[in-house]
């Protein structure tokens, strides 16, 4: 059964022109045999019965005025004996005669060339009693079975022929005369017959089944640049269903940390506004509540050293919340490339830190979206603000470059580095990062060390083709 089961499984790994090569050959050369021997037996059959008849015919114009009335003769006369002999062993019929017998019906031999079979009774064969009745049988090489063998040199061909003898006033089969004769040329027209024949059949078989091949495997080699093509297309889809069912975990992951994310932000908020403008203008507050500007026993000088330290309270406020809103507000980037985006985020950075940022850029520029665009400058705006807060802003640089089809973005720092495995699921700042990425097919990596921290984003290049393309249409 394994046997079995390994020839189909390497049968349907063939493909379809080689299995009709198989198939098919094997089929058109059985065919091409059967008929062949078909034709060539009915040839061979034809062409005998027609040189036996003919054969038949001589001999007959020859030997029956020879013979006495056959109906009632069980003895041939020494007479009609001897004028046999000598018309047997002399011309032509003689070179062509092997052996020549006269039977009656009854199974009696009333004359045989070989004398030492006559006057005795036999039983008769198949070409005997077809003779009998009326047919003239002809056998080429094929001799019937009998009980009388004709003497036959080596590799001589023989036609065995057995002729009925009729009454000539009443056409009744009164006796059979069995001969054998020395057919050389028969044998040839034989062999030319078997050659024609099959070479015809052969090369009839040849051309149809070549005709077909060609054919067949045209729309094989058609088949396989379509299946391949298949394969190639099933595999795109395949690969596309893939990314697309990430893409779906990916977002469905975003919208279920959407609200959360946006809690947290607005908790951040709060939490900067609390810890900065509130807190200066409460001081500022606590200022003039104090007795030095309502008294009216102070001073000008303290008064107005009161009111210095309130306008210096107001100002601070005023500006952390610019700071803050400015962190929130996003820049105009609608008519923004990538090399104008990433200097606009860099020099943010430096006006609200006063820290100085390395940046360096490749000469090409892709085609973005708007939100490829929101997302890496957000993805600058964030990280350059944790390397101030958690490096010191050491070393602070951004670096975009194209490794293969993939536009990558890194900022690094020269600060005492972190253990991102030991950051919080929940951290605010980089799940907000990953998941803005990651929602548009990129990726999002984090290596850090104490020499400093590398955070790096890539996203496709022919995606973002894509997508202009169209926005575009």
């Amino acid at each position: 059964m394994n046997r079995l089961d390994a020839l189909v499984g390497w049968w349907n790994a063939q493909s379809l022109a080689r299995q009709f090569l198989l198939a098919g050959g094997l089929v058109s050369a059985a065919g091409a045999v059967v008929v062949a021997a078909f034709v060539t037996v009915l040839i061979e059959r034809a062409v005998t019965h027609y040189a036996g008849v003919n054969t038949a015919l001589y001999v007959d114009s020859v030997i029956a005025p020879l013979l006495p009335d056959m109906r009632r003769t069980t003895k041939l006369e020494e007479s009609v004996a001897h004028a046999l002999d000598e018309t047997l062993a002399q011309g032509a019929l003689g070179r062509q005669l092997r052996v020549f017998r006269l039977w009656r019906p009854d199974g009696l031999l009333l004359y045989s060339s070989e004398k030492q079979y006559e006057e005795r009774h036999y039983l008769l064969n198949g070409g005997l009693r077809a003779a009998l009745a009326g047919q003239v049988v002809a056998e080429f090489d094929d001799l019937h079975e009998d009980a009388i063998k004709p003497a036959q040199g080596d590799g001589e061909p023989l036609l065995e022929i057995y002729n009925p003898v009729r009454q000539p006033w009443s056409g009744e089969v009164v006796a059979v005369s069995e001969f054998y004769e020395v057919a050389p040329d028969l044998q040839a027209s034989l062999m030319r017959a078997r050659l024609l024949s099959w070479s015809a059949v052969v090369l009839v078989t040849l051309v149809f089944f070549l005709s077909l091949s060609a054919i067949v495997l045209r729309g094989s080699r058609t088949i396989e640049r379509q299946r391949g093509a298949l394969r190639e297309r099933v595999g795109e889809l395949s690969r596309l269903l893939a990314e697309n069912k990430l893409l779906n975990r990916r977002v469905r992951r975003a919208s279920q940390r959407a609200a959360a994310l946006n809690e947290s932000y607005l908790r951040r908020i709060g939490a900067d506004l609390h810890d900065g403008p509130a807190q200066l203008v409460a001081l500022a507050a606590l200022r003039l509540d104090g007795a030095a500007p309502r008294g009216r026993g102070a001073s000008a000088s303290a008064r107005r050293g009161a009111i210095d330290a309130v306008r210096r309270h107001l100002d601070e406020a005023l500006h952390e919340i610019r700071t803050i809103c400015s962190g929130l507000v996003l820049p105009q980037v609608e008519g923004a490339n990538l090399r104008g985006l990433l200097a606009r985020a860099v020099a943010a950075h430096e006006q609200r830190s006063g820290v100085a940022v390395a940046l360096e850029m490749s000469d090409a520029a892709p085609a973005l979206s708007e939100a490829e665009k929101t997302c890496i400058y957000r993805f600058v705006q964030e990280t350059l603000n944790n390397g101030w807060r958690h490096g010191s802003g050491a070393g602070l640089a951004v670096r975009q470059a194209f490794l293969g089809d993939e536009l990558e973005i890194a900022v690094t720092d020269r600060g005492p580095g972190f253990d991102p495995e030991a950051v919080p699921p929940g951290s605010l700042g980089l799940a907000g990062m990953r998941e803005r990425i990651e929602s548009l097919g990129g990726r999002f990596g984090i290596e850090s060390s104490r020499e400093g921290t590398r955070v790096w984003m890539t996203l496709k290049v022919h995606d973002m083709e894509k997508a202009q393309w169209k926005q575009s249409a």
